[in-house]
């Protein structure tokens, strides 16, 4: 591809050709519209013009899988699906994501004559590394902040989501800190609360997690949610920072790509990148994007760690679709920008092995909510016996012979296994 291009892959649904279908989105994302202009002459198209680049004919439907379609005169009843690669040249909104988007996605979701669009994937111009940094901290970056190299990154969320004092919270992270955990995240849902602001449960929390470290020798990393207006972001980061925090977590689809790339222009610490929303871009396999396209805005943006669901957890997504996520994080994009994958969603000891075989890395931050903190014997058990899980899995043990050998692990499949899940 140009090195002065962008090139976008569409899964499309059509009335029309796949041709004819793929030309209207090339003029509705450049220099055309519904009807020809005076001054849209063949120099500008040329300079201009987005190209369909390639077609890919795949099965036809009988039905539109979205509404809103409208098909031409005399249609047969069939709807062409194919795989389309379009450029666009870069001139024509430079190195900017927000402006990126506009080409990319635009008003193209919305035209009559598509009745299924979906962004999978893009090639993007070196240009845009010069633009953005992309993560400070990543994989070695956060590894090197915990001194945890030889296995997975494992932690909790802060649970119940919403309704502790910062004083509750305050004891329940020094337990867990002096558990030995890796990690706390703020849950999505709290951030800088009237009922516990952000300075206070600030305050609260790094005392607790300095008193656990004195007593440890080892310091957990917190996630401060301090996802808000971009004027707070700032603030906010600035506040965590100077209290001795050494992580911020902001909610990318709420704060926005731009929101996520100014953040990244100054944080001191790594960028806990949660994709909560990301269901309502995605669930639909016939609109929205993928994650193979979502990743890669998130870690130019400057992501350190990005969700990516769980296998076997609690969300509609199949093991494939998080496998290929797990993934997609740690893919070469120019020549690094490597961010970590946090999975998470209804994981306990039990989903190591699967998160093991299917990624076959143990460069992933793996979190649980329930399936650490409500563990029969405690969290501090939860914690081991997530461990104790990990390290069976890498070892090719499997989860049962670890649970015959650790009876905390036992208590945790007798708690969250399949039956006790039910």
């Amino acid at each position: 591809m140009d090195s002065q291009r962008v090139a976008a892959t569409y899964w499309v649904e059509t009335p029309y050709p796949l041709e004819q279908a793929a030309e209207i989105i090339a003029g509705e994302q450049s220099t055309g519209t519904f009807t020809k202009v005076p001054g849209e002459s063949d120099a500008l198209k040329r300079e201009h013009g987005a190209v369909v680049e390639g077609i890919e004919r795949l099965e036809d439907h009988d039905a539109p899988s979205l509404p809103g379609t409208v098909a031409p005169p005399g249609h047969d009843g069939r709807y062409h699906r194919g795989r389309v690669v379009i450029s666009f040249p870069l001139h024509n909104f430079g190195p900017s994501i927000p402006n990126l988007m506009s080409a990319i996605a635009g008003n193209l979701y919305e035209l009559q004559q598509i009745s299924g669009l979906r962004l999978l994937d893009l090639q993007l111009p070196e240009a845009f590394a010069q633009r953005y940094a992309g993560p400070k901290f990543g994989i070695e970056g956060t590894r090197r902040l915990l001194q945890v190299y030889d296995r997975p990154l494992l932690g909790t969320i802060v649970k119940p989501s919403i309704g502790l004092s910062t004083e509750e919270l305050a004891v329940m992270v020094e337990k867990l800190a002096r558990a030995g955990l890796d990690f706390i995240k703020d849950d999505e849902l709290n951030a800088n609360p009237p009922y516990a602001p952000l300075d206070q449960k600030v305050a609260a929390v790094t005392a607790a997690i300095e008193r656990a470290a004195d007593a440890t020798g080892k310091k957990l990393m917190y996630a401060f949610n301090i996802t808000g207006d971009w004027d707070e972001l700032r603030r906010n980061h600035d506040l965590v920072v100077g209290a001795g925090g050494n992580c911020v977590m902001v909610s990318i689809l709420s704060v926005g790509l731009p929101g996520l790339a100014h953040l990244n222009g100054y944080s001191e610490v790594p960028i806990h990148g949660h994709r909560n929303q990301w269901g309502m871009m995605t669930r639909s396999p016939h609109l929205g994007m993928s994650f193979t396209a979502y990743q890669k805005l998130c870690r130019l943006a400057g992501a350190d760690h990005l969700h990516v669901n769980g296998l076997d957890g609690k969300f509609y997504e199949s093991n494939e679709s998080v496998t290929a996520s797990i993934k997609a994080c740690t893919e070469p994009l120019f020549g690094g920008y490597k961010a970590m994958p946090v999975v998470s969603s209804g994981q306990w000891a039990g989903t190591a092995h699967a998160t093991y075989n299917a990624a076959k890395t143990a460069d992933v931050m793996h979190l649980a909510g329930g399936g650490m903190l409500a563990h029969p014997d405690g969290a501090a058990a939860g914690f081991e016996s997530m461990k104790l899980a990990w390290e069976a899995a890498v070892n090719g043990v499997t989860l049962e012979q670890c649970a015959n050998r650790h009876p905390v692990v036992r208590r945790a499949m007798d708690k969250f296994g399949k039956a006790g899940r039910l």
